[in-house]
Order: structure tokens, then sequence, then C-alpha cells
């Protein structure tokens, strides 16, 4: 068997152990399709106020300017589908899935971290970094180009036997390894994403993210635009409605990943919990979690916005 035959099978292998569900490898190469579209939603500022996605242009677009001799991509997907949906016990107040649990970022980093110390054990010195969500990475693009999945209309991956909800992270090494193609678009002529978008953020296979109820309610800092008053649905920290309405999510299966369960007092808040949340509360809580993001007054921002409309 070739070195690249056995490297590829030997971090796929580990990549299980550590957890991920799927692993496929990309050639490390400068993304021409991408530049453009990437341009032009710049342009049209459906980034908002997230100025960071201005910056980096050309890293975003080629890997090998953040890995110096990077050849190939690893992306890796994380099962985060939860075991129930704690909506159901909050009087319908909403925050997404993906932050019931302990910051994926930690949680991901120190697997990768793992991943790679074995790479250098068991395939030698190898030149790489780790990427989770942090870095001018176009993890949607890598984990498509690997066969993870096909982006759908809602711009999300979606995988054929388990659906969207998963984390996506990546390791960029300086070795050859087996590549994985591509996969069919399987969204078809279904539109339910795009019809199920609260504010109207979807467009078919595009995002104005400037609409999108995550950004609303997680990255933008200034007082949510009194257009979508009434048009929230609910939802106080991020949002899964074009994922909860995918018919490919019927696949989705609870995750085994103890850090990724709410914490308890999550699970039972009310309606009046929320909006009476202290600081302290707060700490408490989400002390671990990715709702930090928002701080403490922004998620009260969040709250009003909804319960006072």
């Amino acid at each position: 068997m070739n070195k690249k035959v056995e490297y590829t099978r030997l971090i796929k292998e580990k990549a299980k152990e550590l957890g991920f569900f799927y692993t496929g490898i990309s050639k490390a190469d400068f993304l021409e399709e991408e530049a453009k579209k990437l341009e032009d939603w710049l342009k049209k500022r459906h980034h908002g106020q997230m100025a960071y996605m201005e910056n980096h242009f050309d890293k975003r677009l080629d890997p090998r300017l953040l890995v110096d001799g990077a050849k190939s991509i690893i992306s890796l997907l994380l099962n985060y589908f939860p075991k129930e949906d704690i909506e159901e016990n909050n009087d319908g107040l909403k925050i997404s899935k993906y932050a019931y649990g302990e910051d994926y970022h930690f949680v991901i980093k120190k697997k990768l971290k793992k991943l790679l110390e074995f790479i250098n054990i068991e395939i030698g010195e190898v030149g790489g970094r780790v990427f989770v969500d942090s870095a001018p990475v176009m993890d949607k693009v890598w984990a498509k180009r690997s066969g993870l999945g096909w982006m759908g209309k809602n711009t999300n991956i979606i995988n054929p036997k388990s659906g969207s909800y998963f984390f996506i992270a990546e390791l960029i090494l300086d070795i050859d390894l087996e590549e994985d193609g591509p996969i069919k678009d399987y969204c078809g002529s279904c539109t339910k994403c795009i019809d199920a978008c609260p504010t109207e953020a979807l467009t078919s296979y595009k995002l104005d993210a400037s609409k999108c109820i995550s950004y609303l309610t997680i990255e933008l800092k200034s007082q949510i635009p009194s257009e979508f008053k009434g048009k929230m649905d609910n939802w106080i920290f991020g949002c899964d409605v074009c994922q909860d309405v995918c018919p490919w999510n019927r696949f989705s299966k609870p995750h085994n990943q103890e850090n990724f369960d709410p914490h308890i007092k999550l699970v039972k808040m009310s309606k009046a919990d929320w909006e009476d949340i202290s600081e302290e509360v707060f700490r408490e809580i989400f002390r671990k979690s990715a709702v930090k993001r928002t701080k403490y007054d922004g998620l009260k921002r969040n709250i009003k916005f909804i319960t006072n409309y």
C-alpha cells in the first residue's frame, strides 16, 4: 500500500476514534469559483456589521497562505444534534441547538490537537494547523469539496446520511493525502428552508446574513432594527428554522458527546426565568457556553425585543 493511502487510512481511523463521525480530504488549492461569489456577497453588504468578513480576503481563498507548503485539507464533522429539544420546556423562547452545551470551539480544538499529535507520532513531523470556525477558512466550501455533503439551499452542508446538525473543523497539512471528491446536490425542487425563514434572509443557495436571526441575536452589537419586530420566531440566541424544516434532518441522530448536553438549569428555564435572568445566573449557566458571545446585555436585549412587541 502506498504511503498516501496508508496515511489517509490512519488519519480517518483516528478521527473516528476521537468522535468525528465523518472525515473528508481535499487538495489545498486556490478557490477560484468562490472568489467572485465572496466578492459579490461582500459588495452587497450581506455580511451586515461583520467587518471581519472583509479581512484576509486572500487567505480565505487560498489555504496555502495560512500554512506554508499546504497540500491537503482534512475536513471533519462533529455531531451536536441533541437528545431532547429544550425549547419544549421553556414556554417557547429558543436558543440554537449548537449552544446547548459547552462551547464547541474548545471541545473540537482539543480533539484536533490530539489528532495532530497522533499524525506527528505515526507519520512523522508534519507541518499543519487546526481550525475551528475562528480563522479565515471557508469551512463549508472545503467540506463540500471533500465529499462530506452538498451545500444546501439554506447554505448549510447537508450530509445524505446524517442531515446538517454538525460542526465543521479543519486540519491543513503540508503532506499529500488521498482526496475525496464532491457528491451530488440532493435539494432538488424543495424550498422548505426558503419558505420557512422568518425574516426572508434566504434565497436559493444564498444567505443575506444581515437579515438572519443568528446574525441579529449574536453578531449584531447595536439595537435590532424595528423591521424585525414580530419576525424573530422567539429565538433569543441563534436560529435553527432552516435546519428544523429540512427533510434531510430526519436522519439526524442524538450526539454522544457529554460536553454538548445542556446545563440542568437551562433545561428548566421558563419564559419568566428568561425575562428575569440575572447576570449571576447567566454566568452560571453559560460559563462554558457559546452563548457567552452575545454577553449578558446582548441576551437581555434579545429577550426584551422578542417579549415586548
